[in-house]
């Protein structure tokens, strides 16, 4: 289970807007597109927040999406590994509150949500599309729904977050590692909100997690971090 975001120098990761920051922070950097790609090209799955979803109209969470010049290479890659042609979307939402006309949604994807959500996503999802309840009520039990999701052969999984994906998965420790593209930017923050990389749970002073920095690179003005959790 690992997690790839890119930040300001500020720490900022979402602009609290509604609509998808990376690009914006990232300036599509040609590094950080290739990095996401091959991140994508080695998961089984990738996850996100519905939130996330709603947040990039348009966007398929394949490699190919972000660097189609690059598209065969990342497909022999994963069929060296052993993956499908393209990781599994998975779409975790506490309430079923998914964009079920995503343009990525009627590709099939794995909705992961309560019983509450269940409800409320019965019979509007396109074909190809499932859902899993992983809790009783309306919460979702991360370490269910990975369970879950292992049982279905996803294995090597990929969380893009948002913020309160990224929450969920460190409160329930399961996170194993994470990348983390700083990009030469300040975003600044007035009243809106605009949060890191972790949203929904507070971690110190009393329970902060300390991570091992695994590999540190630079291309031109933009650096690329790697820490394990585990």
């Amino acid at each position: 289970m690992y997690s790839n975001f890119v930040a300001s120098i500020d720490g900022v990761v979402a602009l609290g807007d509604g609509k998808s920051a990376g690009s914006l922070i990232s300036a599509k950097a040609a590094s950080d597109r290739f990095l996401m790609a091959l991140l994508r090209a080695c998961a089984d799955a990738v996850l996100i927040g519905g939130g996330t979803l709603a947040a990039t109209p348009g966007h398929h969470w394949t490699a190919a999406h972000v660097a189609p010049n690059m598209a065969e290479s990342f497909a022999a890659l994963r069929r060296s590994l052993g993956r499908t042609p393209d990781p599994r979307l998975v779409v975790m939402t506490a309430h079923g509150g998914v964009d079920v006309k995503h343009v990525a949604m009627k590709g099939g994807a794995t909705v992961v949500t309560g019983e509450a959500g269940a409800k409320k996503l019965e019979g509007r999802l396109p074909e190809g599309c499932e859902v899993v309840v992983a809790g009783n009520g309306e919460g979702v039990d991360v370490r269910r729904a990975l369970g879950e999701l292992r049982s279905r052969g996803f294995n090597v999984v990929l969380t893009e977050g948002g913020p309160t994906v990224m929450g969920l998965l460190l409160r329930a420790q399961v996170l194993d590692e994470m990348f983390l593209t700083v990009s030469p930017v300040l975003a600044g923050r007035d009243k809106e909100p605009r949060p890191g990389m972790i949203a929904g749970v507070d971690l110190l002073p009393s329970a902060g997690v300390w991570s091992r920095l695994l590999s540190a690179r630079r291309h031109r003005d933009y650096l690329f971090l790697r820490y394990g959790l585990r």
